[in-house]
């Protein structure tokens, strides 16, 4: 099972540019842009991640993406998703779990964060930590209700993501940010270092 903070992470980067309402948000959208294609640009990217979730869940780890690839590394799980296979193992279990990479069902709590660009008003503000992009999801949405993403006055590269899940908030502190020199090799399985492992297919 994906954790949230992962897919409030990924969150922050599947953002369009659609609908333009006025310079504020215009300028918030650019931003937004430009932290995707540091991201998801074909040069890859990797960050380190902490979260607490309304401190009854703690975490932290490191992400690798890629275009539509990804990797993700914490101390009980590791997944790739090579964007044709999406491998998860689980070190405490001992298994390999293996489903399509379009298949939501390997994520139970997806619907919850489901993010369309659309449904949300975009304002930018100058603070003091940096850039504070903010995005308030419009009337009648589901999902997400609110969220603030701060990124670094110079580099302009994600600091954290604040976001409003229904009735509580949670925050992604985001550390140790380099663009470049990801190797597509990176996203996938290796299967000989989990030979001794149960395999779980859900293809």
């Amino acid at each position: 099972m994906i954790r949230y903070y992962l897919i409030l992470l990924c969150m922050l980067f599947t953002i369009g540019l659609h609908a333009q309402e006025s310079p504020n948000s215009r300028q918030a959208r650019r931003m937004f842009n430009e932290a995707y294609q540091k991201v998801y640009g074909p040069q890859g990217s990797r960050l380190s991640y902490s979260v607490n979730i309304i401190g009854i869940y703690k975490a932290q780890g490191t992400i690798w993406t890629k275009g539509k690839s990804s990797k993700f590394v914490e101390d009980r799980y590791t997944a790739w998703n090579d964007q044709i296979t999406y491998t998860r193992v689980d070190r405490k279990k001992r298994t390999v779990t293996i489903y399509r990479s379009d298949d939501e069902s390997r994520d139970k709590y997806a619907s919850k964060f489901t993010f369309k660009p659309d449904n949300y008003n975009y304002h930018i503000a100058n603070d003091k930590r940096g850039y504070v992009i903010t995005l308030k999801a419009k009337k009648g949405v589901k999902g997400i209700k609110e969220a603030d993403v701060l990124l670094d006055h110079h580099t302009r590269n994600p600091i954290s993501i604040r976001v409003k899940v229904g009735f509580f908030h949670t925050t992604i502190k985001i550390t140790n940010f380099k663009m470049g020199g990801i190797s597509d090799q990176a996203f996938v399985f290796p299967r000989h270092q989990y030979s001794n492992y149960g395999i779980i297919d859900n293809r």
